[in-house]
């Protein structure tokens, strides 16, 4: 699995959704104007973009550990302080955050609880901490077909359903064992058309997350067929998909 892509070929597979998603957590988090706050895990500024609409550039932090997409955030928000880094090892001192979020990025984080206790360090106490995740294990993340199709291909392809926070109520359970009082669990839906079957499909060939290195890794053969599966699956168009995260907010 990787994130070392192109903020182009990020934003193609996962930006839409990740901007859909943003206001949602936002709101969960109670940002508003004179918050100072942070986005953990910020890839190329989807949520980024939606807390400086709400505290401003200067008011915003950002962080991620890919190089392009901190390149990226940096041109977008040239007023932001956006830093190279992970979410184990944030390099900001203890209490310096009105609100930290991170979105689509907790079950990614090797160590999530390590991750979310770092998160709530930053955090001033009292403050919030907010995070989502992809219901995979509910099995109503936006990438359902793709992986039920991938199936047909590789019987044995693990998707993304073990990942940690993706089945109900294991993300307030990290949020807890992290140190993070007073948990309270949401869900946030996104919904994203899609004109044809093309489009569908074409960000899956760009090598992003698990998704995009399982078609990496195929033969052209094994492509083949995941594209007519996945097509098989899917309507001529427009495909209209809605997914849902899961989210938790608590207290530092």
């Amino acid at each position: 699995m990787s994130f070392d892509v192109t903020a182009d070929a990020y934003d193609a597979f996962m930006g839409r959704w990740s901007r859909s998603l943003s206001s949602g957590l936002a709101d969960l988090a109670g940002v508003t104007a004179g918050m100072r706050v942070i986005d953990v895990g910020c890839g190329t500024g989807m949520l980024t973009e939606e807390l400086v609409s709400r505290v401003g550039q200067a008011s915003v932090t950002a962080v991620d550990p890919s190089a392009s997409f901190v390149v990226a955030t940096r041109n977008r928000f040239p007023d932001s302080d956006v830093r190279l880094g992970r979410a184990e090892q944030l390099p900001y001192e203890d209490g310096v955050f009105d609100a930290t979020l991170a979105q689509l990025v907790i079950h990614f984080v090797p160590d999530p609880v390590a991750g979310l206790a770092e998160m709530r360090r930053v955090t001033r106490p009292g403050g919030v901490i907010a995070g989502s995740v992809w219901d995979f294990a509910g099995d109503r993340g936006p990438l359902s077909v793709f992986w039920d199709a991938a199936r047909t291909v590789k019987a044995d392809t693990a998707g993304e359903s073990s990942l940690p926070g993706t089945r109900r109520g294991h993300l307030e359970e990290l949020f807890i064992a992290a140190g993070i009082r007073e948990v309270v669990p949401s869900v946030i839906e996104a919904t994203i058309e899609h004109p044809d079957f093309d489009a569908w499909w074409e960000p899956f060939t760009k090598g992003v997350g698990p998704a995009g290195a399982f078609v990496m890794a195929l033969d052209p053969r094994e492509r083949g067929r995941l594209r007519r599966e996945c097509r098989r699956r899917l309507p001529a168009g427009p495909i209209v998909v809605t997914a849902a995260a899961w989210a938790a907010r608590g207290l530092a």
